[in-house]
Parts: C-alpha cells; structure tokens; sequence
C-alpha cells in the first residue's frame, strides 16, 4: 500500500522524540509523516492525537504506526479518524503490544476501558521488530506470535539496514 501519510504515535508516558531520526528519515525520501506528541493517557491520548491531526490535515490514507504502549490506542485512534472522515489504510506495531478489550488505570482516576470498534481491524495490520537496544528479547514474542496467527505481515528488523527502510517494506506489503 502506497500511504498518503504516517502518524507516528509513541507510548504514553514518552514523547516524539522517542522516535529519535526515523521522522526526518521517512520525510527526507518523500513521505509524509506526523509524529504528535502527546503527553495524556488513554481517552485523553486518543483525543490529542485526533485533535493534533485535525489541526495537521493529513493526507489520506494514513498507517497509523504504534510504539509500545500506543498499539492498544490504536483501534480508539482509528475510530477519532473515521469520525472526521480521514480513512486509515493501514496499521503497524513496532515492537508494541497488541490490542485488546482491557482497562487502564490512572492515578486518581477509575479503571478506564478503551475504545474497541467492532469491526477493529477493518484495514490491514503488520508487526515491526526492531530488537531495539536494551529491549528485552522475549518482551515481544507474544505479540510476534499472535501477529503471525493473525495472518499479519512480520518483519524482524535487522541492522545496518535502517530502521526506516524495514517500515516502509512492511507498510508496501499490507
């Protein structure tokens, strides 16, 4: 699939610049890409990201590429985005956690379930591992493996190659 833009959305609790040069990486050979960045938690996640993309005005479609924590965001992402009428044609996790009906607790606040449409995945999905320094091995082998069950696209990253170079090989097969 060819994107008409990459939001780049990082786990909670972290910030854009978690992505490190992978932004300017993807942009400098010709694709567009938003990395919002974005300091809530759950609800208010999903509603920053939608508001940072009104404000944005991406080309559609978008891959929504998820980090971490941010992969069981990214059904309640899609459903802000079909809202506005901004169709997504593709989701990626990197080295993140799969979605799932669960609940977030945040300090303070009551156990919060997230966005599940019904229909979740209604594009295609594809699993980027990057074995990222410091990374756990195993962390994510469920998550491989449930991908794999799931009939999506895998790629295990291997350097030198560039991080940026095995993303945009997964998001052309989906």
């Amino acid at each position: 699939m060819t994107p008409g833009t990459l939001v780049l959305l990082h786990a909670p609790g972290a910030d854009a610049k978690s992505w490190g040069e992978l932004p300017e990486t993807l942009r400098s050979s010709g694709v567009d890409v938003v990395a919002p960045d974005v300091r809530e938690t759950g609800h208010r996640y999903i509603a920053r990201v939608s508001l940072i993309l009104a404000a944005a005005d991406p080309a559609a479609p978008l891959v929504l590429v998820a980090h971490g924590a941010a992969g069981p965001l990214l059904p309640g992402v899609a459903l802000g985005q079909r809202a506005a009428h901004r169709r997504v044609g593709g989701y990626v996790f990197v080295d993140a956690d799969l979605p799932r009906p669960m609940h977030l607790r945040g300090e303070g606040s009551p156990d919060e379930e997230l966005p599940m449409p019904p229909d979740w995945p209604e594009a295609p999905c594809g699993y980027l591992r990057t074995h990222a320094d410091g990374d756990d091995p195993s962390r994510h082998d469920e998550a491989v493996r449930e991908a794999r069950l799931r009939g999506w696209p895998v790629t295990e990253h291997e350097p030198p190659a560039s991080v940026a170079r095995s993303l945009s090989e997964l998001i052309a097969v989906l």
